[in-house]
């Protein structure tokens, strides 16, 4: 793959001043890819023609011919919600940096529930949206994409539960199972071939163990224990390992950062001193300034994209932006790009094997709705996470 992200396929033909700038987003190969997001972006000149439609609803960002909605949690309980705005700011960048002369994006609050979801939902499709992006939380997903998959309609979601994933229903989100893939992957090439799984009693922790059992078993490195602990009380699991240490190549921990300074402490008096390895949400210096943590792997996007993308956004909006802001950011520019071809928001489209490169980095989604990505392995050195294994910059063909 060469510098420059630009692919020969017309479906994609943007010229070379709409593909340079400072965006973040490229469709994504083996052999080519392109970047799309450059700033001062011309109009497409042969979109396909926007189907007719009633009013526009919620509030509109851009000029372009495709509707698109986007559903997100501005408000929850009443009250503004951060994310939600951190979010609705980082689709406003992705306009006015790129998506702006290829989409209309209009975007309403779901106010964190199912029931708002499905609304947004039936109006943004009524004002004829043909993609959607959002919600943000599973149980609000599932109603959405009821109403989108009634209306024959492909909807891009951000929630982390693939149980709502299906054909038409996509995941952008970062999911438990590539976390665990990467790094259970990454171990056994540097030769670990003995795991074990300290993991809190928690949805988290089951379908994180679970992953790791499959993937582990698949590469003929056997699980030699796995123990469950109450949410804050690491110490039993601990001292469990602690009688099994001697066997133990690697001791993976699905843990969330707020929970970690009670494993670290348990570890620490079970005496054990083995590789650790986690997820992305080790990122977070609470985990990172742990001196029992020092030494430890995890699988995450690289952080470049996403602090690339957070100084523009704090040049525009005067704050820091959630770190869900890049699936905002992405999603719109995804949209933007794929509304150049004449099947742009099929399921061929959204399912190509190329895949797309944005903020966090490469990524493609499944035909079942989930989502393969190229995520970096990250080590804990002097309290900060440094990259010891690189994320691809591009998928095989297959």
């Amino acid at each position: 793959m060469k510098d420059g992200f630009f692919s020969t396929d017309p479906r994609w033909a943007f010229t070379r001043r709409e593909l340079l700038g400072g965006g973040a987003l490229a469709l994504a190969g083996c052999n080519s890819t392109f970047d799309i997001a450059g700033m001062g972006a011309r109009p497409p000149s042969s979109s396909p023609a926007a189907p007719a439609a009633g009013p526009l609803v919620g509030e509109t960002l851009g000029t372009g011919p495709a509707r698109v909605g986007m559903i997100l949690p501005l408000t929850q309980n009443g009250a503004p919600s951060p994310v939600g705005v951190s979010m609705r700011n980082a689709a406003q960048l992705a306009v006015d940096e790129f998506a702006g002369p290829y989409i209309t994006l209009m975007i309403q609050d779901d106010r964190s529930t199912p029931d708002g979801a499905a609304e947004a939902a039936r109006a943004e499709l009524g004002a004829g949206a043909e993609l959607l992006l959002g919600p943000v939380y599973a149980g609000d997903v599932r109603q959405a994409a009821s109403v989108a998959k009634a209306a024959g309609k492909p909807i891009i979601a951000f929630s982390t539960d693939v149980s709502v994933a299906s054909p038409g229903v996509y995941l952008l989100s970062f999911l438990i199972q590539g976390y665990v893939d990467r790094i259970v992957q990454f171990a056994a090439s540097r030769g670990k071939k003995s795991f074990a799984a300290m993991a809190p009693q928690s949805e988290y922790g089951a379908i994180a163990v679970a992953e790791f059992q499959q993937v582990a078993g698949a590469l003929n490195a056997p699980v030699v224990a796995a123990a469950r602990y109450a949410p804050g009380q690491p110490q039993s699991a601990a001292q469990e390992f602690a009688a099994v240490g001697g066997q133990i190549d690697a001791l993976f921990i699905p843990e969330q950062a707020e929970g970690m300074p009670a494993v670290a402490n348990a570890l620490a008096a079970a005496g054990i001193k083995t590789q650790l390895l986690g997820t992305g949400v080790w990122n977070d210096a609470r985990v990172l300034r742990l001196a029992q943590m020092q030494g430890a792997w995890f699988s995450a996007p690289d952080n470049a994209g996403f602090n690339a993308m957070a100084q523009r956004y704090k040049a525009k909006f005067g704050g820091e932006p959630a770190r869900l802001a890049t699936l905002a950011y992405d999603s719109v520019t995804l949209a933007a790009a794929l509304s150049k071809s004449p099947d742009r928001f099929s399921q061929r489209a959204l399912t190509s094997l190329s895949g797309f490169n944005g903020a966090d980095g490469v990524f493609r989604f499944r035909a079942d709705g989930t989502n393969e990505r190229g995520l970096a392995v990250m080590e804990i050195d002097n309290n900060a996470a440094v990259v010891i294994s690189q994320a691809p910059r591009s998928f095989a063909a297959g």
